[in-house]
C-alpha cells in the first residue's frame, strides 16, 4: 500500500508542475515524466504510459489553445512527424526483446545492461545537453523549408523514447511565429505525433502487458496522473506567462544527465 501511495504522490507532482512548465519552456511533460513511470514500471511501459498521460494532456491544451495555431505550418511538419513516430514505435517494440547485453553485481544486487535501456538513455542524454547547453539547439535549428525533415526527426525520436519537445521547438523557432502561436502550433503537433506512436504502444506494450499494468493499477494512476496534468496546465496558462525557465531548465538537464546514466547502466 506505501509503494502505490509513493507512486501516486511522486507521478502526480510531477506531472502537475511539468504540465504548467511545458507551455513555456523548451522541454516537454514526457522529458520529466517518463523517468518518473520508468522508477516504478519497465522503460518500454513507461514510454506508453507517458504516451497517453501526454497525448491527454496536449489534446486538453489544444481545446486552450487551437485558435492560435498556424495548420498550415503544422501540416508541413504533422505528415512525416507521424509516419516517423510510427516507425520510431515500432523500432522500440523490437528493442524490448532483444537479448541481456551484460550484467554486474554490486554486492547482492545484480544489474543488466539492456539494449532498450542503452537507446533510450543514449537519447535522454542528448535532449539533457539540448537543456542544458543552448547553443546546441540553436545549431540544429531547421530553416522552414527543412518544415518535413524536423518533423520526420522529432517523430522519430518522439516514437523511441517519446523526447521530441526539444527537436520540435526547434524546427518550428525559425517559422518566424509569434509566442501563442509558436506555443499553440507546436501543441496541434504533439498531439499528431502522440496519436501515431499510440497505436503502435496501443498495439503492441499494453496487449503484451495488460495484466500487469491492470494488476498494478495503472490503469487508474494514468488516470489520476493525465488528471493532474490538466491542473497544471490550466495554471500554467494562467499563472506562468513571465516566468524565466532557465534555472529549471538546468535543473531538469542535470537530473536527466543522471538518468540516462543509471538507465544505460542498468541501475534503474
Amino acid at each position: 500500500m506505501e509503494s502505490v501511495v509513493v507512486q501516486y504522490v511522486v507521478l502526480c507532482l510531477t506531472a502537475l508542475l511539468v504540465s504548467g512548465l511545458t507551455l513555456f519552456s523548451g522541454f516537454g511533460l514526457g522529458t520529466l515524466l517518463m523517468p518518473a513511470f520508468a522508477i516504478f514500471f519497465p522503460i518500454e511501459i513507461a514510454v506508453a504510459m507517458t504516451a497517453f498521460v501526454h497525448l491527454a494532456n496536449n489534446l486538453f491544451k489544444l481545446g486552450l489553445l487551437w485558435r492560435q495555431a498556424d495548420f498550415n505550418v503544422a501540416v508541413r511538419f504533422i505528415i512525416p512527424g507521424a509516419i516517423m513516430a510510427v516507425a520510431g514505435a515500432y523500432i522500440l517494440t523490437h528493442l524490448t526483446d532483444l537479448p541481456v547485453l551484460a550484467t554486474y553485481r554490486i554486492g547482492t544486487h545484480v544489474f543488466k545492461i539492456e539494449t532498450i535501456k542503452l537507446v533510450v538513455g543514449g537519447l535522454i542524454f542528448l535532449f539533457a545537453l539540448l537543456e542544458l547547453v543552448p547553443a546546441l539547439e540553436r545549431r540544429i535549428q531547421f530553416d522552414r523549408k527543412y518544415l518535413p525533415l524536423g518533423g520526420a526527426l522529432s517523430g522519430f525520436f518522439g516514437g523511441i523514447s517519446g523526447h521530441q519537445g526539444a527537436l520540435r521547438s526547434a524546427v518550428l523557432i525559425k517559422c518566424g511565429l509569434e509566442k501563442e502561436v509558436f506555443i499553440a502550433t507546436g501543441v496541434v503537433c504533439a498531439v499528431a505525433v502522440d496519436f501515431a506512436r499510440l497505436i503502435i504502444y496501443g498495439a503492441v506494450f499494453f496487449t503484451r502487458h495488460f495484466d500487469l499494468i491492470a494488476a498494478s493499477g495503472g490503469i487508474s494512476l494514468i488516470g489520476v496522473v493525465t488528471l493532474a496534468a490538466f491542473i497544471g496546465a490550466f495554471a500554467g496558462k494562467k499563472l506562468m506567462k513571465k516566468i524565466t525557465l532557465r534555472t529549471v531548465q538546468l535543473i531538469v538537464g542535470s537530473g536527466l544527465l543522471l538518468l540516462s546514466g543509471g538507465l544505460a547502466l542498468g541501475l534503474i
